[in-house]
């Protein structure tokens, strides 16, 4: 299964690239940057003005090692038109499970927002491939590890709350994998068209995630 082959290399990699930029004309040039620095799966939200169309350009475009999916879904429709345009998964900041149906549908993986126990658990039995814990700098490390103690079988990714160096961390807490988003894009490099500053964001973000697998 595509889905199963895509989940996996998510797992594998550990970070998500949220990009919600407004210049999006620039995108390519933020996601190879970020792709020499080590992070390949970029999600390009519907915040981003063009969203399906950058979807299915950047897919067509970068490299294949890259993964692009969506963010900031709200609808199974958004959903099917971003997986039809090239998206190989699916992330929303709410747990809808007409979400969930469609990415399965489709063969790929569904990764809702969730914020309470109930919520997370119920997600996960809705058959969400990873819960994105969001917004996870209101709940802190300390809530995965309450999470987890009960629930060993969740695989959690924080959203929020995710900086250069304090990944690992996440990852030490329990978390599957992080997604970091404004602190990895700086807007005034972007700005600038200055990509080697994402290119060494990307790097320590990842020399944060390693430190702690190799712990």
């Amino acid at each position: 299964m595509e889905r199963e082959k895509i989940l996996k290399s998510i797992l594998q990699r550990k970070a998500v690239a949220v990009l919600r930029i407004k210049e999006p004309e620039k995108l390519k040039k933020v996601i190879e940057a970020i792709a020499e620095g080590g992070i390949t799966v970029a999600e390009i939200t519907m915040t981003v003005p063009n969203a399906i169309e950058l979807i299915e350009r950047m897919s067509e475009e970068l490299d294949e090692n890259i993964i692009v999916g969506v963010g900031s879904v709200l609808n199974a429709e958004t959903a099917e038109a971003a997986i039809k345009a090239g998206a190989k998964y699916v992330v929303s900041p709410v747990f809808k499970k007409e979400i969930i149906e469609k990415a399965h549908q489709m063969d790929v993986p569904a990764m809702p927002g969730c914020f309470t126990p109930t919520e997370i658990q119920t997600a996960y039995e809705a058959g969400a491939d990873i819960i994105k814990v969001f917004p996870a700098d209101v709940l802190g490390m300390k809530f995965f590890k309450g999470i987890l103690a009960p629930m060993p079988h969740l695989k959690l990714m924080p959203t929020g709350g995710v900086n250069l160096t304090n990944a690992g961390e996440w990852l030490n807490a329990g978390a599957c994998a992080v997604g970091i988003g404004s602190a990895l894009l700086d807007k005034d490099a972007i700005k600038k068209e200055n990509y080697s500053v994402l290119t060494e964001n990307a790097r320590l973000v990842v020399g944060s995630i390693n430190e702690a697998l190799n712990k």
